[in-house]
């Protein structure tokens, strides 16, 4: 995976999490989404975040690694595992991860962006995991995510967001977008920072 991000400036590994952690995981983001905890995801930071449905239309709940549940637990420290090792091999710098629960339900999207906001530099490397159990081509809401760094144009991967899937790529460099689903989408999503940048 870090020779992936190091040649292409992404990577994607099918099976980063075994079946039965990726169904907990699912399991606990359905159980969080069916209790109301998620609230409407926006666009910008602080101050400047605003809802923009005309751009974005999934809902999110941020992790905290005091409260979150015993899946999401081993996924975060799975990810601590992935964060020592690009820095070992990458020297990135990166000293946290800051991620959420992401649910799409049908129609929802979100157009094409970069993962670093406007005037920052703190996101670094971001990650997503799918935790779609049976999802087909049918069902939309797949990942576009351009692989020429800084383009809009040229190649791109699309992503069938299939459970236990890991898409890792440069946060200010790859532009992306989730096309329409047709069925509840789920995914943990998330950033490794570095730190005042």
């Amino acid at each position: 995976m870090v020779e992936g991000l190091q040649a292409r400036g992404w990577v994607r590994l099918d099976g980063f999490l075994s079946e039965t952690d990726a169904r907990e995981l699912s399991a606990e983001s359905v159980e969080a989404w069916e209790s109301g905890e998620f609230r409407k995801a926006g666009v910008g930071r602080g101050e400047q975040r605003v809802i923009r449905e005309d751009i974005r239309r999934d809902h999110v709940l941020w992790l905290e690694p005091g409260t979150a549940g015993p899946a999401a637990q081993r996924y975060l420290a799975k990810l601590e595992e992935l964060r020592s090792a690009i820095n070992r091999s990458l020297f990135l710098g990166l000293f946290d991860f800051e991620g959420h629960f992401a649910v799409y339900p049908p129609g929802a999207f979100y157009k094409a962006h970069l993962d670093r906001h406007r005037g920052t530099a703190d996101r670094v490397v971001t990650a997503i995991l799918y935790l779609n159990d049976g999802w087909v081509p049918a069902d939309g809401g797949r990942l576009k995510l351009w692989t020429e760094p800084g383009s809009q144009e040229g190649p791109a991967e699309w992503v069938e967001p299939k459970l236990g899937t890991l898409v890792v790529f440069l946060a200010g460099d790859h532009w992306h977008e989730v096309e329409m689903a047709s069925r509840t989408r789920m995914s943990v999503t998330g950033w490794f920072r570095v730190r005042g940048a």
